[in-house]
């Protein structure tokens, strides 16, 4: 359990896989000049999202390492199978830093972690941070999110709000606001490419804000 209650740590969880949750992560994590760490990867090792979050800040944020590096680019449960390693909830250890912590996490809320029923969201309860869901407009995006929000609010799961990626869709994103009663932390453009310049840049914006 964490109790800094004078620094800032989140989780960031998407509503789906691909949807700029690294991204979001990045600039989250600059914004707050924070510690970043991303428990699991799944294949990517040699541009992992810690590699991509770490090009892209500054060196006022810190990088911890994953605790499980899984060479296949699949579900943790399976990937951990084929490399011959479990995942178990006592691997995990939140990091006890004293200063503002960012942790994002793989895929979505559901992914599973072994073949004994762990799924990621059962570290999040026992982590007992704070979870800004990453929105990303499409067709069903409201599904998702709504069913994300609800999976977290069903375990009793503090939600500190949402960020949208894409151009503003305000059909989809004042329902979503006003069905989860959720603040909008951020919307971050889409780009054609990412980075350091980019996530600066929405960095400065969203520590202009001072939503977080």
């Amino acid at each position: 359990m964490n109790s800094q209650v004078s620094h800032k740590q989140f989780i960031i969880t998407g509503i789906g896989t691909d949807i700029g949750k690294t991204v979001v992560s990045a600039i989250i994590t600059q914004t707050l000049d924070a510690v970043y760490w991303k428990p699991i990867q799944a294949g990517e090792l040699e541009n992992s999202d810690s590699l991509k979050v770490q090009n892209w800040t500054t060196d006022s944020v810190i990088i911890l390492p994953e605790k499980f590096r899984l060479s296949q680019p699949m579900s943790p449960h399976a990937a951990a199978e084929i490399d011959g390693v479990e995942i178990t909830k006592e691997a995990f250890q939140l990091p006890l830093v004293e200063r503002n912590l960012v942790v994002e996490g793989a895929g979505g809320l559901m992914v599973p972690l072994n073949n004994k029923g762990l799924l990621l969201i059962d570290l999040f309860v026992g982590w007992n941070l704070p979870v800004i869901v990453v929105s990303r407009h499409y067709v069903g995006s409201i599904n998702h999110t709504l069913l994300t929000v609800e999976a977290l609010k069903n375990r009793k799961i503090n939600i500190e709000g949402i960020v949208f990626v894409g151009d503003e869709n305000k059909a989809t994103e004042s329902f979503i606001l006003n069905y989860t009663n959720l603040k909008m932390i951020a919307r971050i453009p889409l780009t054609d490419e990412v980075n350091t310049e980019f996530i600066q840049n929405q960095a400065e914006i969203l520590k202009a804000s001072n939503v977080l």
